[in-house]
């Protein structure tokens, strides 16, 4: 007798073999509460660049946020529930944004490309939240002599340095002191799969919001300092599938560098609260 695929129930491919597993359904459709861990560190640089760059890389519906401010940030997350433990981490580019949909207007960061080592959040990111992520090689960074130095690369070929210095530790009174901030709704992404058989068309695109907020994450540790970032260029035989990608980060115009930062949290959030905008 052919499968049903049970009520209620998240399902991916392959379905054959019943409900999957991953951040927002365990064993037997369990939920994890997120409160102790996961364990991450955060270490991004900003810069500002050129205005009509960034316009290139927005889908329609979009505009730029009233800076074109890029954030690059990597993080390296560790006793993951969802993964009995283990941890990943991740590389993301992003900027602000204004979604201008039929029904929905949004104010954020588009986040345009998130990279990540471990294909399990890459599966489920990208098929049940809309996140533009892809593989890459993310070492934990090395800190050395009062400075840190993050990398990613792709079967041996470095495409990124990122590096901080002059890290001063915050005050966690100072920077939980409430300041007055410009709107953030949260991060914005563009969901995009292709149709089968039908090449060079879309079975479903849209934008989808991760909402601000609703997170059990704490902030352990803040620092700020100076930062750097240099994308290297790279060929078709380099990156075959992402040197337009690594390529076009590369060629944004770095005026001047708008600070770096270190961020240390424990608790957060399975992102079940992700939908889409219209």
């Amino acid at each position: 007798m052919p499968y049903k695929f049970k009520k209620g129930m998240m399902y991916r491919m392959p379905t054959h073999f019943g409900p999957a597993y991953g951040p927002r359904q365990g064993e037997g459709g369990k939920k994890f509460a997120n409160l102790n861990s996961p364990k991450n560190t955060s270490i991004s640089v900003s810069f500002l660049t050129n205005k009509e760059q960034l316009e290139e890389l927005i889908p329609e519906g979009f505009e730029l946020g009233s800076t074109p401010v890029v954030t690059v940030g990597a993080g390296y997350g560790t006793e993951i529930e969802w993964l009995a433990g283990r941890g990943y981490n991740t590389l993301g580019v992003s900027f602000p944004v204004v979604f201008n949909g039929k029904k929905d207007h949004a104010v954020g960061n588009l986040l345009t490309v998130l990279w990540e080592n471990l294909t399990d959040p890459i599966l489920t990111g990208r098929e049940e939240l809309g996140f533009s992520k892809i593989y890459c090689e993310l070492p934990e960074p090395r800190v050395y002599n009062g400075q840190t130095h993050c990398i990613a690369s792709w079967m041996g070929f470095k495409f990124l340095d990122m590096k901080l210095w002059n890290m001063k530790k915050q005050s966690l009174e100072e920077t939980a002191k409430p300041v007055k901030k410009k709107r953030n709704d949260g991060t914005l992404h563009y969901k995009y799969m292709p149709r089968t058989g039908e090449w060079g068309t879309r079975d479903i695109a849209y934008t989808v919001l991760t909402p601000s907020g609703n997170s059990n994450a704490v902030v352990k540790e803040v620092w700020r300092g100076e930062g750097s970032v240099e994308f290297h260029k790279a060929t078709w035989e380099d990156l075959p599938t992402q040197f337009n990608i690594v390529n076009a980060i590369q060629s944004l115009e770095i005026k001047e560098y708008r600070g770096a930062s270190i961020v240390k949290t424990v608790g957060g959030k399975d992102l079940g609260d992700q939908r889409i905008l219209q």
